[in-house]
């Protein structure tokens, strides 16, 4: 049963780490000209030929990023019943493995976007697992004893 939850709470993790990504990247609507409405990751080429020359859409990008890493690590660890902190950690592997996927497929990113997507997902990550643990430690030490 634990299996099925621990998945459950990684996708559910990546899940929303995915929308607010997605919200992050619909912010600036000349963002979205090239893709006509449509999801920007059917047309992800497009969308980044079209902004390769605006760094301000690759900061965006990683501003929502690290939300979503810990907001996707803050929603693992509460599923997950035990090893909260690496369940959540586990979202920045997988993040950060899709991340450096779009980064070889798709040669426009700018470098320090390269770069600075190390430092986002694991961090951030770990401080939405370590955020659910420590509120779930201080709920134990209130809790009366019998």
């Amino acid at each position: 049963m634990n299996f099925i939850r621990n998945t459950l709470g990684v996708l559910m993790g990546l899940g929303v780490a995915a929308v607010i990504i997605s919200l992050g990247v619909r912010i600036d609507s000349s963002w979205s000209e090239s893709y006509n409405g449509l999801s920007p990751f059917e047309h992800w080429e497009k969308v980044l030929y079209s902004v390769k020359g605006d760094s301000g859409f690759f900061w965006t990008l990683l501003f929502s990023s690290g939300i979503g890493a810990t907001v996707g690590g803050i929603v693992t660890a509460i599923v997950v019943k035990y090893a909260k902190v690496a369940y959540a950690i586990l979202i920045g592997f997988m993040m950060l493995f899709i991340a450096m996927l779009d980064i070889i497929i798709f040669p426009y990113h700018p470098t320090f976007y390269k770069i600075l997507i190390f430092i986002i997902y694991f961090p951030f990550s770990w401080i939405g697992g370590k955020v659910v643990e420590i509120i779930y430690e201080r709920k134990k030490q209130h809790l009366p004893t019998k």
